[in-house]
């Protein structure tokens, strides 16, 4: 029986290409999303044609039960889930206080902070008693740094970042490692700044700052470090990293201002 690689948030970015990297290695991927089978299908078709093993699943993670009846399923159904990927987004658009609505606020706390919570409610225990596992987080500049458009967002991921360190302080003694992975620039993905973008202007961006140009986060590098935190013995773990391309300024250096 293989081990499983279950990744929440398995688009055709990084969730996607991490799937496939873990596949690539030797486990079974299943890859979970909220929407689109076709795409969700492509991405087990291609992790199969590779002659890797997925499958996937359609699942809105915030309804009630949703996540804790998937867990146990994949443990009695697929195999042991040695790493979880939460790569659930919370973007809920650059708004101001404003126009910033109490079921966008509150959406965006599910998603990045109260789904990770419930993953780790129902699959720490499981890791424990293996004595082993491993959960990898997908975050944000946000996380780090607030910013006059960002309430929800800002709020959300700060949340997501504070759970990572406590789950950190109650369960690194036994052997579950937490890293928490600030995705600090653009990710060259289709399904998500593709779709912030819109297609044209997508691939403009692409070429005039991807591409040969090594300026967008590319989803298949940022997959190795993925699967290198994975494996990384427990006396050198990593807790939190940041990623971004060489030419971007770290999230630090960034103004905060909003422009009139």
């Amino acid at each position: 029986m293989k081990p499983v690689c279950l990744v929440l948030g398995a688009g055709a970015g990084i969730g996607g290409t991490v799937a496939a990297k873990f596949a690539s290695e030797g486990y079974h991927s299943c890859l979970c999303r909220r929407s689109d089978q076709e795409g969700l299908d492509r991405l087990v078709k291609g992790i199969e044609d590779d002659g890797g093993s997925a499958n996937g699943y359609l699942i809105n993670a915030i309804e009630d039960n949703v996540i804790e009846d998937l867990i146990n399923s994949i443990e009695s159904d697929v195999g042991p889930i040695e790493v979880v990927v939460y790569n659930l987004g919370a973007q809920t658009g650059m708004k101001l206080l404003k126009d910033t609505t109490h079921k966008e606020f509150e959406w965006g706390w599910r998603m990045a902070s109260l789904g990770l919570f419930r993953v780790a409610k129902v699959l720490c225990p499981i890791m424990k008693e293996r004595g082993k596992g491993t959960i990898l987080v997908t975050s944000a500049t946000a996380a780090m740094r607030g910013n006059a458009t960002q309430h929800s967002h800002a709020a959300a991921m700060g949340a997501r970042r504070m759970l990572c360190q406590s789950l950190n302080a109650e369960f690194s003694a036994s052997s579950i490692h937490v890293a928490h992975i600030v995705i600090d620039g653009a990710v060259d993905a289709p399904d998500t700044l593709g779709k912030m973008l819109g297609p044209e202007m997508f691939q403009k961006f692409r070429e005039t700052k991807g591409m040969e140009h090594d300026g967008l986060l590319l989803p298949k590098e940022i997959a190795e470090t993925y699967f290198h935190l994975a494996h990384q013995h427990r006396s050198a773990w990593t807790h939190e990293l940041d990623l971004r391309a060489f030419s971007d300024l770290a999230w630090w250096n960034h103004s905060t201002m909003l422009e009139d």
